[in-house]
């Protein structure tokens, strides 16, 4: 009984309620605007709330926290400008369903399934949350580097095509990540002794750029053409499509919590492994992949709403943040006389439910507002252009200047959108460029720390992978992804299965 009151705190509540439902409503919007994050707007939010109470605290965090992931899929579907990192490949298939007209269909399949993802990490969470976080503490960080190792190995998933070209624009997205002083020696690297590099250079400056201003730039070509009429029918998916969808999303929400556990990791990784793996697990799509596939909207906003349940994982049970969010959210418990950590469910397991309840308040509310609101703001695509593209140049600009409050990232950001721009125009993915930006200090930390670990010898590094179980099935987990994406494995496959019928041959 004292268990389901705990949970039941904020519904009975109004106060606690409204503040989910603010939070939420916040969230979603500032999600949807580039450059500001859910990270930034919970640190400011936290030096607003040192005199409240525990409870409010935290029930506006979670709004904000859960409203915040799911926004960013906003503009990433309407103008193709993910407005959180774990949105990008969201916009891989989103941005072409608006182009075709299909914006309002987008948003209301990315609504619900978020919501579905959303709720299944939370009940992994509050069924499984210690079988999870023991799970997540057998990672070394040998596991660490080769998780990251998988990650690049989605440039197959992300390159549209072309393998080669999305080699060279991941191995060019880890040397843009790997600029700046290194972490563990302080030594500079690829700042060719200028200042402004020693810093590094912002992510979200790079992200905005490749795919805000140069969308804005390939607009100009079409400066004349008629904006697409959005044919806006239906918006709540129905139960025919979420049926058929379901098997992949539980899967994919499988992924996000997993990943959202792992400290460090994250929604944006969570959710570009699971649309690689609805890639490769479905089975003749009704439009491919990366021209508006269905699949392509399920698999991420599922991955990454569930990654939020995971994060909380370690955060609550071990006292280690699963990601940036969760970190800020440890020190707003630690500034109310709380200690997460394992003593806090044994201690206070009243707080431990009361976030549940926080989270599946937030979660309703983020199902509520994503579906509201959508015919207004599909009206963004339907702009004339003369009026679309000074609009996402602004947004471009607002957002990168809001990161660090620095004209530098604006110029960063002005850079790398007109060298995007020359890439989309040569056939050159930009996913694969982000995705080495996110996964450069995720491999080069991890590997460093495995190889001192073993004292800098790889015979025992080896040793370590082959006798670590875990470690094992990801390094063969490696080996067999790296074989799949080679022309030698293609041939093999058409030599034993034969070609399909219709196709041709390689």
């Amino acid at each position: 009984m004292e268990t389901l009151m705990a949970f039941l705190t904020v519904f009975l509540d109004p106060e606690l309620l409204i503040l989910v439902a603010v939070g939420t409503f916040a969230g979603v919007y500032v999600g949807a605007i580039p450059g500001l994050s859910v990270t930034m707007a919970v640190s400011i939010l936290i030096s607003f709330t040192f005199s409240w109470e525990v409870y409010p605290a935290i029930a506006l965090m979670i709004g904000i926290y859960m409203g915040g992931v799911y926004g960013g899929s906003r503009t990433a579907i309407l103008l193709n400008i993910p407005g959180a990192p774990s949105a990008i490949a969201t916009a891989m298939d989103g941005y072409p369903m608006a182009q075709r007209g299909e914006a309002g269909t987008a948003i209301g399949v990315t609504t619900v399934m978020s919501f579905i993802g959303g709720f299944i990490g939370i009940a992994v969470l509050a069924l499984a949350a210690p079988l999870v976080s023991d799970f997540a503490l057998r990672f070394q960080p040998r596991d660490y580097m080769l998780l990251a190792v998988l990650g690049i190995l989605l440039v197959g998933s992300l390159s549209q095509g072309s393998l080669v070209k999305g080699i060279f624009a991941g191995a060019f997205g880890i040397a843009i990540g790997a600029v700046g002083r290194d972490p563990l020696t302080f030594a500079e690297r690829f700042t060719f002794d200028l200042r402004i590099m020693e810093s590094g250079i912002s992510f979200i400056a790079v992200m905005i750029g490749m795919f805000g201003v140069s969308e804005a730039l390939l607009q100009l070509h079409h400066v004349d053409r008629d904006a697409v009429r959005q044919k806006i029918t239906r918006i709540v998916p129905s139960l025919a499509t979420v049926r058929k969808h379901l098997p992949l999303s539980l899967q994919t929400s499988t992924i996000g919590v997993v990943i959202g556990a792992l400290p460090g990791t994250g929604g944006d990784i969570a959710a570009l492994m699971a649309y690689d793996h609805a890639k490769r697990v479905t089975k003749n799509p009704e439009v491919p992949f990366g021209k508006g596939a269905m699949e392509g909207l399920v698999a991420p906003e599922t991955a990454n709403n569930a990654a939020v349940g995971g994060a909380f994982i370690p955060m609550i049970t071990l006292g280690i943040p699963g990601d940036a969010v969760t970190a800020i959210m440890i020190g707003a418990l630690f500034i109310h006389g709380l200690n997460p950590g394992p003593m806090l469910m044994i201690d206070q397991p009243d707080m431990f439910w009361f976030i549940v309840g926080s989270l599946v308040a937030a979660n309703v509310f983020m199902l509520i507002f994503g579906l509201t609101g959508i015919r207004l703001f599909t009206k963004i695509v339907e702009m004339p252009r003369s009026v679309l593209i000074p609009l996402i140049m602004l947004l471009s600009i607002v957002g990168a200047y809001a990161v660090n409050n620095s004209i530098t990232d604006v110029y960063w950001m002005l850079g790398f959108g007109i060298f995007g721009y020359f890439m989309r125009h040569y056939g050159y993915p930009l996913g694969p460029v982000i995705l080495g930006v996110i996964l450069s200090r995720l491999l080069d930390d991890n590997w460093r720390r495995a190889i001192i670990s073993e004292r800098e010898d790889l015979g025992r590094f080896f040793y370590g992978v082959v006798t670590s179980p875990l470690s094992l099935v990801l390094f063969v987990s490696v080996i067999l992804i790296f074989l799949s994406q080679t022309p030698l494995w293609a041939r093999g496959k058409t030599r034993i299965f034969g070609h399909r019928e219709g196709s041709t041959p390689q």
